[in-house]
């Protein structure tokens, strides 16, 4: 049903003294004809993103083997991971000193993405065998909830007999509005 685009529509606004302002019939059908071509691109943009998807995870596995081969590589280069968190911006604030002690440990991240990749994915970080604790390899999961929130989870830490450094007040006090590593649960 088309409105007559002669006619004007009053509508109250608030804060005009209670007097109604006239609202031109041509301006409601281009709004309207603005929203169903808003709709129609956001489908377009959602098919585009399932398409990207696809192609990412058909990358992911070709790039698979070469990531293993530069892992190999990773491994013969001393404190190769020290080197990378703490060069990187937002990554090297995050550590303390003890944290660097650990870090040398590491031998390699690994990051799987769920079957689907807009439900969430894992980050493994292997160590070799360390004073600190008992594990090999420590895993944080993030999972997408359809309601927009992140669950996290991750490997509970077997540390060895007085080397917690969580405990006894060791973290470092974190400058700024960071999110805390040991955060469960995010929006």
């Amino acid at each position: 049903m088309a409105a007559d685009k002669s006619k004007k529509v009053k509508i109250a606004e608030p804060g005009v003294e209670g007097e109604p302002e006239p609202i031109d019939g041509e301006l409601v059908l281009n709004i309207e004809k603005l929203q169903e071509i808003q709709e129609e691109l956001e489908k377009i943009n959602e098919e585009a993103s399932d398409k990207v998807f696809e192609v990412e995870r058909k990358y992911n596995e070709v790039r698979r083997p070469v990531y293993v081969k530069r892992a190999e590589i990773i491994k013969n280069i001393p404190d190769f991971w020290l080197t990378a968190f703490l060069s990187h911006p937002a990554l090297g604030d995050l550590l303390a000193e003890k944290d660097h002690e650990v870090f040398k440990f590491m031998q390699s991240i690994d990051v799987e993405d769920f079957k689907d990749v807009k439900t969430g994915y894992s980050i493994t970080f292997n160590f070799s065998e360390n004073p600190y604790f008992e594990d090999r390899k420590l895993t944080k999961t993030y999972a997408f909830a359809d309601e927009g929130t992140t669950n996290v989870s991750g490997t509970k830490i077997r540390w060895k007999e007085g080397m917690d450094l969580l405990a006894n007040g060791n973290v470092q006090e974190k400058k700024g509005s960071k999110r805390s590593f040991i955060e469960e649960r995010c929006n």
